[in-house]
């Protein structure tokens, strides 16, 4: 039974201390997003959501409108080139930074208010960039503190709860897992098949979490709204997961390793059988010696 435990325990206690250390410490984050500056879909999901919002705020804010077909692919080349400098990493890793101390402020404090960043600067350096550019009308789009929401209230208490819930699991069920391992490895009668069956069951529980997370990101991108770019998407979860994936695949691995080296020490530790031997022919018995002759009784004599 404890080993049973410890085996299903293995892939839990994988993520959740994945999500309570991994997504839950902003420079982990930080540092899984930042690849993503350079992977073209991203660049290319950047540059169509940047540009749209450009070219909406052209449509409401300035007097004189100028035509769609002519703006619009300067629009997107400038922020398709910006995408691809220094600036556009330095913002997209400060970007990502903000947006995940504001998340993290908001589960650990008790505000109900939703979570908001400001994405002022990356517009002002979009303008910067479409003005060196000599595009039209780019020196009077308007660079204005919107508050872009993150995390809405309503859901806020779910998702505090939920976070609480990973920061103590993420703690608790790897030290469980391990602690039924060794106790039930302990107790059993007999210890190398317990051993081999806790490698096997790890194993399996790796296998599994592996299946769970490719089932995932299949339905991550089934339910994506319309206009969302499957490959940004499919590249954030990738980077997201990463550290997952390979724990994942360590528990499938160190478990098949012990299950193998197990089976092979008991096969060399075996008994080897015994030559049989053809038995000697048997002697025959040697003649048992006379018996003494009686002495002669007084009335004989």
């Amino acid at each position: 039974m404890l080993i049973t435990l410890s085996c299903l325990l293995a892939p839990f206690g994988a993520l959740a201390a994945w999500a309570a250390y991994g997504l839950a410490d902003t420079g982990r984050y930080v540092t899984a997003m930042a690849p993503l500056a350079t992977d073209p879909a991203v660049r290319e999901a950047v540059a169509d959501t940047v540009g749209d919002g450009l070219l909406r705020a052209v449509d409401q804010r300035l007097d004189v409108r100028p035509a769609p077909g002519t703006v619009r692919p300067f629009v997107r080349d400038a922020v398709r080139s910006f995408t691809q400098t220094r600036a556009f990493r330095l913002a997209w890793d400060t970007g990502n930074r903000v947006t995940h101390d504001a998340v993290l402020r908001a589960l650990r404090a008790g505000d109900e208010g939703a979570v908001t960043v400001d994405l002022a600067p990356v517009t002002a350096q979009v303008k910067r960039q479409l003005a060196r550019d000599h595009v039209p009308l780019a020196a009077r789009i308007p660079v204005e503190h919107t508050a872009v929401a993150v995390l809405p209230a309503h859901r806020l208490a779910a998702f505090r709860k939920g976070f609480h819930v990973l920061e103590v699991a993420g703690t608790w069920l790897p030290a469980a897992s391990v602690a039924f391992a060794v106790g039930g490895i302990a107790l059993a009668v007999r210890r190398r098949r317990a051993v081999a069956a806790t490698a096997l069951g790890t194993a399996l529980g790796g296998a599994l979490l592996v299946l769970a997370l490719r089932v995932g990101r299949a339905l991550t991108l089934a339910d994506l709204p319309a206009g969302v770019s499957h490959g940004a998407a499919g590249a954030v979860y990738d980077a997201l997961t990463g550290s997952l994936r390979t724990a994942a695949w360590l528990l499938l691995g160190l478990g098949l390793a012990v299950a193998l080296t197990v089976w092979l020490t008991r096969r060399l530790r075996l008994p080897r059988p015994a030559r049989h031997r053809r038995p000697a022919p048997a002697s025959a018995p040697a003649p048992a010696p006379a018996a003494p002759a009686p002495a002669p009784t007084r009335a004989q004599a």
